[in-house]
């Protein structure tokens, strides 16, 4: 069962519907019980990193969470800001991310763009795979997926970096430590190819 987590942030009927028409057994998650049975956990997100943090402790999903993602190993893919909170802390808040992969999330670094253009990093970008992984199973090289944020995942150990994009500079926009999966993009707006994604991650 996947379960797409319901904090009140983050596209929810978007994921819902393409796992309605892949054929997933999937629930709308918006309190613990409803975590119980969950093999595969989507966190969304969109906004700020304080208050994606305020809002996951305030829905009363907190402590499952990290039950399930820390102590029985459930696959977990964290999406935009729903990645960001995966690392220990970041430079927009005050709050503790949830630390389940180590690193800062860091603003994006404009004096370092060669060319006009500005924060956020909004539209369509290439992905570059750094290391094989089965979440990008079946797409191509020259896959583009939509963004849309002025921060980016740091990670503290570079073997927990999965993709990476340009933008300005080079920074993650995927990354990987054991069952714990985020994608700084959304696979939720890319079509055939976040499509994808998400059905791989069900595989997993």
């Amino acid at each position: 069962m996947i379960a797409v987590v319901d904090y009140g942030l983050g596209n929810i009927r978007a994921f819902a519907n393409i796992y309605k028409n892949l054929n997933k057994p999937h629930i709308i998650a918006r309190c613990p019980r409803e975590l119980e049975s969950a093999t595969h956990i989507i966190l969304p997100g969109v906004g700020a990193f304080d208050h994606a943090m305020q809002s996951i402790k305030s829905s009363g999903m907190f402590d499952i969470l990290n039950s399930l993602v820390k102590d029985r190993g459930i696959p977990v893919l964290g999406i935009c800001v729903g990645m960001q909170v995966l690392a220990e802390s970041s430079e927009e808040g005050h709050e503790k991310g949830l630390g389940w992969i180590r690193g800062t999330v860091k603003k994006i670094d404009s004096s370092q763009f060669k060319q006009r253009t500005h924060l956020p990093h909004m539209g369509w970008n290439d992905i570059r795979p750094v290391k094989e992984c089965g979440l990008f199973k079946g797409i191509n090289d020259d896959a583009r997926f939509y963004f849309l944020h002025s921060y980016y995942f740091s990670c503290a150990d570079k073997d927990d970096v999965l993709a990476v994009t340009e933008y300005g500079s080079e920074f993650a926009c995927a990354v990987n430590s054991k069952n714990i999966y985020g994608v700084q993009f959304h696979p939720e707006k890319s079509h055939r190819y976040g499509i994808q994604l998400l059905k791989n991650f069900t595989e997993l």
